[in-house]
């Protein structure tokens, strides 16, 4: 790999793989592997390691998929050498968070009055998985654990929703950093429970419901000198699915959701992602196929 021997403001020579960088996908695939994401300023917001649900492309023809979805997959997981068992825990950890789900659709349809199989997530599912460090954040403005934070809190993740149809949440840390939507507008901190699991309403589980069921909308907020952490499976139906209002929930008079592919969604995400979110030097490192890891300014 070339490396350019120009120092950036952050004060560690530009495209310098080392350490954690060495966890970077080696293609520069936004959702493989570790990547750090700093602010403008090149304080570090976010830590954030990805995990498809195929090692790679062979992996998931094997396991049924065909050719073209399986592209998906193309750019290889990256795993920790030196953490052999890591692979297998996650597999382990991700296979119960998708049990999780399950239930929790099966919940939502008796709490609908449906059958409890009414939900088609199928055996041939898609999720991806993620593990976020959100760090220290002392410079100026940080969330309290207050029930309604500041509106100048530092936001480490902008609120949104997610495209999923479940995503199955756990958090550990010292701060409630992760805030969801109240019905009004408000947002009220979710309390970190160990010993307890979070489960947000995607937009995919709107659709099938024709809005009964409202996305779960959420942020993260910087806790000054304390970390969190979270760990999270996004779960959709299978790659053949087109998500749109189930017969129990159907409108006959036609309905304002519009018919979502999830092999389209899935397919063109990284594609979007580095449109909109994508700085040059992240853009021509996946142009060339090589790592990416941001600059991030010294403590």
């Amino acid at each position: 790999m070339r490396r350019t021997e120009r120092r950036g403001r952050c004060g560690r020579r530009a495209g310098e793989i080392s350490g954690r960088g060495q966890l970077a996908s080696p293609t520069g695939h936004p959702y493989r592997g570790w990547r750090q994401w700093p602010d403008d300023f090149g304080r570090l917001e976010l830590e954030r390691y990805n995990i498809g649900q195929y090692d790679d492309a062979g992996a998931a023809e094997a396991a049924g998929l065909t050719p073209e979805h399986a592209t998906l997959f193309k750019d290889a997981n990256v795993w920790p050498p030196q953490e052999p068992a890591l692979r297998a825990a996650t597999h382990r950890y991700h296979d119960a968070f998708v049990d999780v789900a399950r239930r929790v659709l099966g919940l939502y349809a008796r709490v609908l009055g449906v059958p409890v199989d009414t939900f088609p997530l199928g055996d041939d599912f898609y999720t991806t998985t993620v593990v976020n460090d959100y760090p220290t954040w002392q410079h100026g403005t940080a969330g309290e654990q207050a029930e309604a934070p500041a509106a100048d809190d530092k936001l480490l993740l902008l609120e949104h929703a997610d495209s999923s149809a479940l995503t199955v949440l756990h958090q550990q840390g010292a701060y409630a950093g992760l805030h969801g939507q109240r019905p009004d507008g408000s947002w009220i901190p979710v309390p970190i429970r160990p010993d307890a699991l979070q489960v947000f309403t995607g937009t995919l589980l709107a659709n099938w419901t024709d809005g009964r069921l409202r996305p779960g909308r959420h942020r993260v907020v910087a806790g000054g000198a304390v970390t969190r952490r979270s760990s999270a499976v996004f779960v959709h139906p299978g790659l053949d699915t087109v998500v749109e209002p189930l017969p129990a929930f159907a409108d006959p008079d036609g309905s304002d959701f519009e018919p979502v592919s999830v092999w389209e969604r899935a397919n063109g995400k990284v594609e979007e992602y580095l449109r909109v979110f994508g700085r040059p030097e992240q853009l021509a490192a996946r142009r060339e196929s090589r790592p990416y890891v941001a600059d991030v300014a010294s403590a």
